[in-house]
């Protein structure tokens, strides 16, 4: 993803793990908050030992990625935060949703990463605004193929959303969910001479399901008679997403390019993401 890499400091995310640890142990009953607090010092205090930027190199191959869609990297990596800006609608008519999410990921074998994601979400009806976490999900992602030569990278991830663990204000108050997804790139430095003007272009893609367990959950909306934010019930549909980026790697135009991993240069990439109610 374009976003900003903040460090942690892993001391403190291991001394605020403890504190909650020892209250769980002498019996006091843990909110959701301190839970997802747990979560995210654990997962932190694990991530910033290691190398906490992203990575998705195959070959010659540098595969960012993108504030849409997850890239097919499986790798250590931390991001913290990624700001987006996003108008949808919703009950009682369109929002604008301005958020900050967070994802840390930790390799558990060489092929196979641990996930965990949450956010904040400023909500904006017009006439009415509210403010809250997104809800904090957990997952499993891992390498299922990769080809040095060929330039090609293809994951598969299966991820938990954690049932009303966000704010019912915006709208994040959902059941349990699901969400399997497959993630691909596949960079054109294998091109014949003929066709080397096309050898820094390379594509990713991700195609993901969103499967909740429930249909329907309590939630605010403008209400049509009133024009004013009342509780109102969310239908909860399933959902594909699937997304795409053309990219454009500038490596391959210097003279530094005598192949092995990129050590220098810039990925550019435009990106579109997409998603159809399967029902």
């Amino acid at each position: 993803m374009f976003t900003h890499l903040w460090s942690v400091s892993a001391s403190r995310a291991r001394e605020r793990t403890s504190d909650v640890l020892g209250r769980a142990r002498s019996g006091a009953s843990l909110a959701p908050a301190a839970i997802r607090t747990t979560l995210l010092s654990v997962m932190t205090a694990l991530a910033v030992s290691h190398s906490a930027f992203a990575h998705g190199i195959v070959g010659n191959r540098l595969f960012p990625g993108t504030l849409a869609f997850d890239d097919p990297a499986v790798a250590d990596e931390l991001f913290l935060p990624s700001f987006s800006r996003l108008k949808h609608p919703d009950e009682g008519g369109d929002v604008f949703d301005s958020r900050f999410d967070w994802s840390i990921s930790r390799l558990l074998t060489p092929t196979i990463a641990a996930v965990i994601e949450g956010g904040w979400v400023h909500r904006n009806w017009g006439p009415a605004q509210r403010s809250g976490f997104d809800a904090t999900t957990v997952g499993l992602k891992g390498l299922l193929f990769k080809n040095e030569r060929h330039e090609i990278m293809v994951s598969a991830g299966l991820n938990w959303g954690l049932g009303y663990s966000g704010a019912q204000g915006v709208g994040a108050s959902k059941p349990h969910t699901f969400h399997p997804g497959i993630f691909f790139g596949k960079g054109l430095g294998d091109l014949p001479d003929a066709l080397a003007w096309l050898r820094p272009f390379g594509i990713t893609g991700a195609i993901t399901a969103e499967l909740p367990t429930r249909h329907a959950s309590a939630g605010l909306g403008i209400d049509e008679t009133t024009g004013l934010l009342a509780p109102t019930l969310i239908e909860r549909v399933e959902t594909l997403h699937w997304g795409f980026s053309i990219q454009y790697s500038t490596y391959y135009l210097t003279k530094r390019f005598t192949g092995g991993p990129p050590k220098r240069g810039a990925a550019l990439a435009a990106h579109s993401a997409c998603g159809i109610c399967l029902r």
